[in-house]
């Protein structure tokens, strides 16, 4: 038996722990094995390129850039809902409450065979923007705004057009809310913005587990991270909401993800599926309140670990109890880190 340094390590912004157990990656796989992932070309029949026909035959329009539009398929409306009215609302046991919000679609690019690994930084710049725009309009009316990205059939993306979403509701969700609570603990005890101390420890030691940095951004795998590429992308000032960065930090936003995401195709020669997400300050009631604890990053979530066709599967002891890593953020940022610049279908 393969004698490794098995650890356990500590999340300070979910407060949980997450264990590293190198030595499993290493364990014969005989297990379910999927299919590569791979691009697709750009036909009518793909509803969110030009041309598309969605739900109730509404046909998506000849756009030549980005373009925005209420998911047909929302999970949360501005609209009343027709749920049990008669369901107890004040026992412990049984609450519920009515949901409020807006989900949309935003396309990235009008061909579906492009995704920002292959668009041009003035294109991927125009998709930062939008981004901000629309958090922007909707900041005012909501608690929680959650732009994010499935990407590939492996984290449940329904539609392999270059594309991702925001939902937008009247509630501060499960995880931003427990990140949110440990952030402000965090702030109390130190007086510092607990991913900003992070993040200059991590740069000042110039970390083995950073994987890209440009003049405005870095890019790192956390000591904490759970999936084995999981990335954090992290603005170098105090920045705690999207729409608070200046134009030269959106510019290197573009090039940083473009930069970020070709070394994660690259690493298996394949489009690299993952769910990305950006969190930051509440708004809504909380543009009132004091939230310097708060500190914008993104979190990549990538499942892939041994091939294009292995995923990682959380099962098991995981599921139940405590979840674990198969290889150290630290191997696995060397691994990110090593891979080229250019992305693998031009080179």
């Amino acid at each position: 038996m393969s004698k490794k340094n098995n650890h356990r390590r500590y999340n300070p912004l979910l407060d949980e722990w997450v264990i590293v157990a190198e030595n499993r990656v290493s364990r014969p796989w005989q297990g379910a094995k999927t299919d590569p992932p791979s691009f697709s070309a750009t036909t009518g029949v793909n509803s969110l390129a030009p041309g598309g026909k969605r739900f109730n035959d509404v046909v998506t329009p000849a756009y030549e850039s980005t373009y925005v539009f209420d998911n047909d398929f929302p999970s949360f409306t501005d609209f009343p809902s027709d749920g049990d009215k008669g369901e107890e609302k004040n026992d412990d046991l049984f609450r519920q409450i009515e949901v409020r919000g807006v989900c949309r679609v935003i396309c990235y690019h009008p061909d579906t065979r492009q995704s920002i690994a292959t668009m041009s930084q003035e294109e991927v710049t125009k998709v930062v923007k939008v981004w901000i725009e629309q958090f922007q309009e909707l900041k005012q009316r909501y608690i929680w705004i959650q732009i994010f990205e499935n990407r590939g059939a492996a984290v449940g993306c329904s539609n392999a057009h270059p594309h991702g979403q925001l939902w937008a509701g009247n509630f501060l969700p499960n995880l931003p809310s427990r990140k949110d609570k440990c952030q402000r603990e965090y702030y109390a005890r130190r007086g510092l913005p607990l991913l900003f101390d992070y993040l200059q420890k991590e740069r000042a030691a110039n970390s083995e587990r950073i994987v890209l940095q440009n003049q405005h951004w870095t890019v790192l795998i956390p000591f904490w991270a759970v999936w084995p590429y999981e990335t954090m992308l992290l603005p170098n000032r105090h920045v705690q909401r999207i729409d608070e960065l200046q134009e030269d930090e959106q510019i290197s936003l573009a090039d940083i993800l473009r930069r970020l995401i070709i070394k994660y195709d690259n690493i298996f020669k394949c489009p690299f599926p993952f769910s990305m997400g950006w969190l930051g300050a509440p708004t809504g009631p909380a543009l009132k309140e004091e939230t310097k604890h708060w500190y914008l990053h993104a979190s990549f979530h990538p499942p892939l670990l041994r091939s294009a066709t292995v995923p990682k599967y959380m099962a098991g002891y995981e599921v139940f109890s405590e979840p674990q890593r198969d290889i150290t953020p630290e191997a696995a940022a060397a691994t990110i880190r090593e891979q080229s610049e250019v992305h693998y279908s031009k080179s």
